[in-house]
């Protein structure tokens, strides 16, 4: 695995294989707004119903669940703008990482010592490894498990038919 730096990658050959991973977002947009709307109506009759019995300090906390709310789907959009690419060529397979600021990480696979290992983790669940080198790079790490075994099986599918016909090419 080689980490490259902010330049763009030379891909070397035809494009074998190209994925973008990005995460699910709970809610579109438009929906967000909605619920954000319906949630801050309720919360506001019935605060004002605690109000008018007498108990004015408990419409603060409604106001709260509204804003813990919102804050935690903001935060949820702001993760959904990262992103993983892999780009598989006859000479290398191209992972690149883009977090939510913007920040691109870039890393370089050999595809013919390349390993696509999956792995279930009583803790973390189920991990997608490349490996080659003895260096190792977990990818789509916000996938789901099937979304990973999909990946993980047809990554090594288009890897196995690289490698077989480079071996044809090879011997004769």
């Amino acid at each position: 695995m080689t980490v490259t730096g902010e330049h763009e990658f030379d891909e070397g050959g035809a494009v074998r294989f190209d994925a973008i991973l990005q995460p699910n977002t709970s809610l579109p947009p438009k929906a967000f707004f909605l619920l954000m709307a319906a949630l801050g109506f309720v919360s506001f009759c019935a605060g004002i119903m605690f109000v008018m019995a007498g108990a004015w300090p408990v419409f603060g906390f409604f106001g709260l669940d509204v804003l813990i709310v919102y804050v935690a789907f903001k935060l949820n959009y702001r993760q959904a703008k990262r992103f993983e690419t892999l780009r598989l060529t006859d000479d290398a397979l191209l992972v690149e990482r883009i977090s939510p600021t913007g920040r691109r990480r870039k890393y370089r696979f050999q595809p013919y010592w390349l390993k696509v290992e999956l792995s279930e983790d009583l803790h973390r669940g189920r991990t997608l490894t490349l490996t080659s080198h003895g260096k190792s790079l977990e990818i789509g790490a916000f996938l789901s498990p099937d979304e990973k075994f999909d990946l993980a099986r047809a990554l090594r599918a288009e890897l196995s038919r690289l490698k077989s016909g480079a071996t044809r090419s090879y011997s004769g």
